[in-house]
């Protein structure tokens, strides 16, 4: 039962070259544990309070220096002399020291930053890797991974208005096969863009971020990739997707303007029917935010239409909060919740969140953010959390890649015990 004897905190740079917080855990057996935390761009206006100096002097306002002076004088003296294993006790305490519902005083990049940090230090002294101490004995799912290689919306300067096109080997045997799968596809895509003369830069993701005629030529020139590849649309590889519709969501609830794409004005039926077209026409399996945060009626109806066949999943509408999440059972808004640890702001609450999730019959599908550093932590939650799939970016940009490759060593370690599926 090691205590903490000191918390520090640094300000880092993320993916994008944004400021963020490092927290450094040390314990008085020696053992000393560090976290780092990411950052989202296209966030939902419910979302924890991610603390900025506001400082135009210093990264254009964008520096943390506060956030990290509140962990290393204000949060710090409080957990000198805990016992590292008291997760709850110690995200409780932080909750009360803020003393606001979104993390508004300490901010939830500080109040992150050590929550993850206590939890890799607890894992450490209790000699088990971070994903069976938080998942238990039994834990053994590695997810399918939902590789973004279409990158659009607040992620990319292109003509696309949906934010993420994913690829996913739900057919592959195993974890590995299935990262194969996926990272193939993602170089025979780039070859078939070059062919076109399109763009092969990538986005914040590392997803590409062509020019296309439209948004469905991104699913077209996707399906043709599968299939250049050597894979069976809707078989080995099928497709997720995230709208992100609250980036393209006019003033009034219920409108859409996919002026990117030149697409023009839709009503939220206008946005279900051009769904039901594509889950008509290509092997969609998951459909992330078809409508904005503030539409809970479109996502009913969505959910309606479509919630028997695919995946509904909701991220600006809940933003891992159990409160938004319990209304969304019970107005039956989604069937799926994207859960990240940054938008609620504790390893407790985003558990809490999974929870509510898992008795309600609801899935939940874990992701990172944008901005994202080199920090596996979400590698090890995913597998702990048994959702049974996950998004971390493209088969491009090393802070995405970190989180793969740490899922093969978790793999590796299962060895014969690991499972991979999709339902």
């Amino acid at each position: 039962m090691a205590k903490i004897t000191a918390v520090k905190a640094l300000e880092i740079l993320d993916s994008r070259g944004n400021p963020t917080v490092r927290v450094m855990i040390t314990l008085d057996n020696g053992i000393t544990a560090k976290a780092s935390v990411p950052s989202g761009a296209s966030t939902g206006e419910h979302e924890a309070i991610e603390l900025r100096d506001g400082d135009a002097k210093r990264y254009a306002g964008k520096g943390v220096l506060k956030a990290v002076a509140n962990v290393r004088e204000k949060i710090a003296p409080e957990l000198i002399g805990l016992e590292v294993w008291r997760q709850v006790d110690i995200d409780r305490l932080m909750l009360q020291m803020d003393g606001t519902p979104n993390k508004a005083t300490l901010g939830a990049n500080a109040i992150l930053g050590v929550s993850m940090a206590v939890a890799r230090a607890a894992a450490l002294d209790a000699g088990l890797p971070l994903y069976q101490y938080l998942g238990g004995p039994g834990t053994r799912r590695v997810p399918v991974p939902c590789m973004n290689i279409i990158n659009g919306g607040a992620h990319a300067d292109n003509s696309v208005d949906f934010q993420e096109f994913m690829v996913v080997p739900l057919g592959a045997p195993t974890y590995h096969e299935g990262l194969r799968y996926g990272a193939e596809t993602f170089h025979v895509l780039k070859s078939l863009l070059k062919k076109r003369n399109l763009a092969t830069s990538v986005g914040d993701e590392g997803g590409f971020a062509p020019n296309l005629p439209s948004n469905e030529a991104a699913m077209e020139i996707i399906i043709e990739a599968i299939e250049k590849a050597g894979y069976r649309p809707g078989e080995d590889i099928a497709i997720a997707l995230d709208s992100a519709a609250s980036s393209f969501a006019g003033d009034k609830t219920g409108l859409y303007d996919l002026q990117r794409s030149g697409g023009g004005s839709k009503t939220n039926d206008d946005m279900i029917a051009l769904a039901e077209d594509w889950c008509q026409k290509y092997p969609i399996v998951s459909w992330e935010d078809p409508l904005s945060e503030n539409d809970w009626e479109g996502f009913r109806k969505f959910t309606e239409r479509l919630g028997g066949k695919i995946e509904v999943v909701g991220d600006d509408i809940f933003v891992t909060n159990t409160e938004y999440i319990a209304r969304g059972i019970k107005e039956k808004s989604a069937n799926s919740v994207l859960i990240k640890l940054n938008q609620i702001g504790s390893v407790t609450e985003t558990i809490d969140a999974v929870a509510m999730c898992h008795e309600a019959g609801w899935r939940y599908f874990l992701s990172h953010r944008s901005g994202e550093t080199e920090d596996d932590f979400l590698a090890d939650f995913a597998v702990a959390m048994n959702g049974g799939h996950l998004k971390t970016g493209s088969a491009s940009r090393s802070e995405r890649i970190a989180k793969y490759n740490r899922l093969l060593e978790i793999e590796a370690e299962l060895g014969g015990a690991a499972t991979y599926y999709w339902k």
